[in-house]
């Protein structure tokens, strides 16, 4: 597949960055920042021209906590002229509760009954700006909530504490009238050595516990899920099922490794073909967002070159996945491998006659047993059709 055959990004793609993805000055735990830090009404602009559709935000990422009042609505005055000027929509907001040492031992969760309510305090403070610009998604990540020492924090204790946060900012936004959703973002370690709710699956039980759970959804990001060693397609499917996925983080990760936030498609290439044909003919409407960072050896054109990436790789594959779903080969390798029986119900709902029918029956297990599925000749078409052989 060439270049020419890819569409070029644009705003009916949903396509959108984090502030602190080309934004990044590329510091990391060994070394200092090897970028100039970028204005956001540039990063806007300058996204806007490769052809995204909006731009989420921390609240420190918009407005730093450094800034005087009049340097303030300045920064902000230049971002809503940039918003203005490219069409470019805020598609989501979210708080920073993990980077200033307040917040070290937790948020939400913390021990500390003060640094709770300044977490909430602040959470609430961002969630006006998100609104000021008409986000309507509000992310969280809790960066800081849990544990390196089990016995400095009783689980069930920081659960209670972490569903009492959540439920007061829904009655917020609720009584403010702001019309906003919550995605809540799992991950299972880093910066702390175990975090609450790791998983997607974890993020759904809890989500039922909350007062308003019609509110609240799950924003799944590929690295997060990948470094628990599980599979990103199915987390996303799960969420899609549920009803739950209010929005999701793209980017790669190798299995094993700390958080890499690399450019969506660098690795997993067949997970990430999988996922966009989900995300493509499943039903989700929400943004396509990518929370990566440029390679710390990137400085200027480089920055671009690596935004401009994630979105041609997404619709690289998003072109291969309609491919695939029209070639006959597959549909009759899918036909074979019995893909659209599974889709037929089993039995329906219980009735006594249903249960008596299934007992019943007496099906030949020695031909089910040597039945093949041929799944052999399914996955080698998805691959096929993944490097441009179909």
């Amino acid at each position: 597949m060439t270049l020419a055959a890819t569409p070029a990004p644009a705003p009916e793609h949903r396509f959108s960055f984090g502030l602190w993805t080309v934004g990044h000055p590329g510091h990391d735990p060994f070394g200092a920042a090897v970028r100039t830090p970028l204005d956001p009404a540039e990063m806007v602009r300058r996204l806007a021209d490769l052809g995204a559709w909006g731009v989420s935000f921390h609240d420190d990422d918009l407005v730093p906590p450094e800034l005087d009042a009049s340097e303030r609505e300045a920064r902000l005055a230049r971002f809503r002229k940039a918003l203005d000027e490219t069409g470019m929509v805020v598609s989501m907001g979210t708080t920073n509760l993990f980077w200033n040492p307040v917040f070290k031992e937790g948020a939400f969760t913390a021990n500390s009954r003060t640094v709770r309510r300044l977490a909430l305090a602040k959470t609430m403070r961002a969630i006006d700006l998100a609104a000021e610009f008409g986000a309507p998604t509000y992310v969280f990540w809790g960066g800081r909530e849990g544990v390196e020492a089990m016995a400095a924090k009783p689980a069930g204790d920081a659960l209670d504490r972490f569903r009492e946060a959540i439920d007061f900012l829904c009655a917020y936004v609720g009584d403010k009238g702001y019309g906003m959703r919550f995605a809540l973002e799992p991950k299972p370690n880093e910066p702390r050595g175990d975090t609450f709710l790791p998983t997607v699956g974890h993020m759904l039980a809890f989500i039922e516990r909350l007062e308003q759970p019609e509110m609240v959804g799950v924003n799944p990001e590929v690295a997060h899920e990948t470094m628990a060693g599980l599979s990103f397609y199915h987390a996303v499917a799960q969420a899609l099922w549920a009803g739950k996925l209010f929005h999701i983080d793209l980017n790669a990760q190798k299995i094993g490794r700390y958080d890499q936030d690399l450019r969506f498609g660098s690795e997993g290439i067949k997970d990430a073909f999988f996922l966009v044909r989900l995300l493509e003919a499943g039903g989700y409407g929400g943004p396509r967002h990518f929370d990566a960072r440029p390679y710390r050896v990137e400085t200027g054109e480089g920055v671009w070159e690596f935004a401009a990436g994630c979105m041609h790789t997404y619709l690289a594959l998003a072109e291969a996945a309609k491919r695939f779903d029209a070639d006959a080969e597959v549909r009759a390798a899918m036909e074979a491998s019995g893909v659209f029986e599974l889709a037929e119900p089993t039995v329906g709902a219980y009735s006594a006659a249903a249960a008596d029918e299934v007992r019943a029956e007496s099906p030949d297990t020695a031909a089910l047993a040597a039945h093949c599925y041929h799944n052999e000749r399914l996955d080698q078409l998805a691959i096929d059709t993944i490097l441009g052989l179909r």
